[in-house]
């Protein structure tokens, strides 16, 4: 995925393809749905199409300091979600999955909905910053709240530990106007998830553009009005 329209092209692949990714969602009592608006708090960071899923209690995206799954991976180091989005709903982890349309901007917000039951009541987030190697922020299976009450919880950036934070565009995904390098590379990077250290500016990137302060998303979650 070296060419310019690559970062495009996947936001397009992912619109595309979601109707028929999700259909046949795991079937469920006591269905609830609930909005999930994630706001992009950064300065100089964007989220790449953000995956939103209603889990089960035993669901978890990533352990801090294990080793991250091959489609963590994906996610952190090309923003593409799709992988994931067919894993959680193959293995049954997932009731619902939903994904964003296009990438989120610095300061703004996006509301997604998805469906919940007794079983499945975790909400799960992920999505990839850009420009980097491969940090995402996530929500790794929080509960739902009681009742019509509002949940609101805050995500740092996340290293997928998967790739060398080299900084360079040749490894990192578009938007064309930033970088247009590869979406997953061979290189090796720590071999664990840990919180990330931020931008340093030893590549292509310019520290005082791209840097943040954690936490770099917010996300608020409450029921659906019907």
């Amino acid at each position: 995925m070296n060419s310019i329209s690559s970062f495009k092209k996947l936001v397009c692949i992912t619109l595309s393809m979601s109707g028929l990714l999700f259909v046949g969602s795991v079937a469920a009592d006591g269905n609830n749905s609930y909005d999930v608006t994630i706001t992009n708090l950064t300065r100089g960071e964007i989220f790449t199409p953000i995956l939103v899923a209603s889990t089960n209690q035993d669901s978890k995206l990533f352990t801090l300091g294990s080793v991250a799954s091959n489609e963590l991976e994906v996610i952190a180091e090309s923003g593409n979600p799709v992988p994931l989005s067919n894993s959680l709903i193959a293995t049954g982890a997932a009731m619902d999955v939903v994904t964003s349309a296009g990438i989120l901007a610095p300061g703004k917000s996006v509301t997604l909905t998805v469906k919940t039951s007794h079983k499945y009541r975790h909400i799960t987030v992920a999505s990839m910053l850009v420009p980097t190697n491969d940090a995402f922020f996530a929500v790794n299976g929080v509960d739902t709240p009681k009742g019509h009450k509002t949940l609101t919880v805050y995500s740092p950036a996340y290293d997928a530990g998967t790739e060398i934070n080299d900084e360079l565009c040749d490894a990192i995904p578009g938007p064309p106007f930033i970088c247009t390098g590869e979406g997953v590379s061979a290189a090796s990077g720590e071999g664990y998830v840990h919180i990330h250290a931020g931008i340093q500016g030893v590549g292509d990137l310019i520290k005082a553009n791209h840097d943040w302060r954690n936490p770099v998303a917010k996300i608020t979650i409450r029921k659906a009005e019907r």
